[in-house]
């Protein structure tokens, strides 16, 4: 990302948050996978700073995402992240868990944000402070773009560390997503512990959801 874009980022950041001074963005990565836990993010940038190359995740390879989580995590005014395991997105369902994730992340913050800026088209329920949904707000906004580099930081690290536990699977590989490589494992295999069982295709009547 060149310099105009991220200036770019944060003049549309600043016209949303307006005044306020301590601003927070939250992000989840893993709603979609059929394995492994969602993770939301929440960042406070120093909004003065440089952010040259921040951009949403989905657009960055994995080695400058490690990058740019290694800068945030030196550089942000705070930072903080929450995990839901498989169990709990079968109990409550997926968006209820990536919202609750995404509360637990804000409430772990070490500053208290006066405004919250949320991707997606749901504010946070639970949270005191004034808050935004934006929808695509992961390629919109900085200190968003910023959480969602650290959730789905995190959340591979999980997954290749979960993948010496179940290695017939290559969770290490697609990170729980329904790729052809999964799909077949799980046709031979059936699911796993790290599988939502509430989720097609890995979805099989009589197991527990609790």
């Amino acid at each position: 990302m060149t310099a105009a874009a991220w200036r770019r980022l944060r003049r549309a950041e600043s016209r949303i948050a307006g005044d306020a001074v301590a601003v927070a963005g939250v992000d989840e990565a893993g709603r979609g996978p059929l394995a492994g836990p969602v993770v939301a993010a929440a960042v406070m940038l120093d909004r003065a700073g440089c952010w040259d190359g921040l951009n949403d995740s989905k657009q960055l390879p994995a080695e400058a995402r490690e990058l740019l989580y290694a800068r945030v995590t030196q550089e942000a005014r705070a930072f903080a992240w929450a995990v839901l395991g498989p169990r709990a997105i079968d109990r409550i369902n997926i968006r209820r868990a990536s919202l609750e994730a995404m509360r637990r992340a804000v409430a772990r913050l070490r500053l208290v944000p006066d405004v919250v800026l949320v991707d997606g088209v749901d504010t946070v329920p639970g949270l005191s402070c004034r808050q935004h949904a934006v929808i695509g707000g992961d390629a919109r906004l900085l200190s968003i773009a910023a959480a969602s580099i650290l959730a789905k930081v995190v959340r591979d690290r999980i997954m290749t560390r979960l993948d010496r536990v179940w290695p017939a699977y290559g969770f290490a590989r697609h990170k729980g997503y329904g790729t052809p490589e999964h799909l077949e494992a799980l046709g031979r295999l059936g699911p796993c512990p790290l599988h939502r069982y509430s989720f097609a295709p890995v979805c099989v009547p009589g197991l527990p959801l609790g």
